[in-house]
């Protein structure tokens, strides 16, 4: 199925909304566009797999009708603790269940819960910004921190690990596929002969010993990007999150997804328009395509320059949604 450039719909956000639900932990973007699109029954079932800060998810829940339950899961455990604390009320009352755990086991999250399929999941990828503006997570080049980047602050892997450890190819091939970084092999060649690196800042100012200055900021980007996702396993995690919503959804559910990158938004449309991350429109012995999605969004979606003014990291956010049809 080939494929076209998108052009972006920018969102009728309302003003009220974009800062409402923001903390010092996480600003929401898009919120009334999740809303609008993630809402079909005002007393349904919904999930939210990327709890964070919990902005959407008091979003969904001021919108959502008392009878209304609303299911947030995030493996880091900070998100969690921070969430309990600001919709203790939502949780006492039963609306708000939170779930300490991986998006890409939404199933057996499910499961477990006992509860019917779901009316809407949503998925806020990447990272939030408590994440990066805590130099001790590691994830951002701002900020001098232990070279970390797990967003489940128990797992074994971390950017010290691969950073230090890696082979050149394949710490190469992490910066040239997950990155699309130009100097990949420069910037990896620099890293393997000066190694071992403690720090964000040393990393940092190696990355910028290979590149012109005028580069220095987008390289840096893509590298700590690279990096994160290496170590969050986060584009195989995101594929199988998404397979999961597929299963858990009602007939009509909606699935909305927010990405701030073009490979996060790839899979995401793919996903939507073909049930597959290749992009490959299958088709029944009568020649009809299958699609376990209706694509409500051709084009995505994406924010103001009115909230972009407040939050800038809403500007690369693109949302996308698809409703689910009677094929599994």
């Amino acid at each position: 199925m080939p494929e076209h450039k998108d052009h972006d719909v920018k969102a009728r956000e309302k003003p009220e909304l974009i800062n409402k639900y923001a903390t010092d932990y996480h600003a929401p973007v898009l919120c009334h566009a999740v809303i609008e699109g993630l809402i079909t029954k005002s007393q349904g079932v919904y999930l939210d797999a990327t709890f964070g800060g919990g902005g959407h998810a008091a979003a969904l829940l001021d919108a959502l009708g008392p009878d209304s339950r609303l299911i947030g899961v995030d493996q880091d455990p900070e998100a969690i603790e921070q969430g309990r604390a600001r919709l203790a009320s939502e949780l006492e009352s039963g609306r708000l269940i939170l779930v300490p755990g991986n998006f890409a086991q939404l199933g057996e999250i499910v499961s477990e819960l006992e509860t019917e399929k779901i009316d809407g999941v949503l998925f806020d990828l990447g990272v939030s910004s408590h994440q990066l503006d805590n130099a001790r997570r590691g994830f951002s080049h701002r900020f001098e921190g232990p070279l970390d980047m797990r967003m489940n602050t128990e797992s074994a892997l971390s950017a010290d690990i691969i950073i230090n450890t890696w082979e050149f190819s394949d710490l190469a091939r992490l910066f040239r596929v997950y990155g699309e970084e130009p100097k990949a092999l420069a910037i990896t060649r620099e890293i393997v002969k000066v190694r071992p690196i403690s720090t964000t800042r040393e990393l940092s100012d190696l990355v910028r010993r290979c590149v012109p200055s005028a580069r220095a900021s987008k390289t840096l980007a893509r590298i700590f990007q690279a990096i994160r996702i290496g170590v969050n396993e986060e584009l195989d995690v995101l594929e199988k999150g998404l397979r999961a919503a597929a299963n858990v959804l009602k007939p009509k559910g909606r699935l909305v997804a927010i990405s701030y990158h073009s490979l996060e938004d790839r899979r995401v449309k793919r996903f939507i328009r073909t049930g597959n991350f290749e992009g490959r429109l299958e088709r029944d012995i009568y020649g009809n395509p299958i699609r376990p999605f209706l694509d409500l969004t051709r084009k995505p979606i994406s924010a103001s320059d009115e909230e972009t003014e407040v939050n800038t990291r809403a500007r690369s956010a693109r949302m996308r949604i698809g409703e689910k049809t009677t094929i599994i």
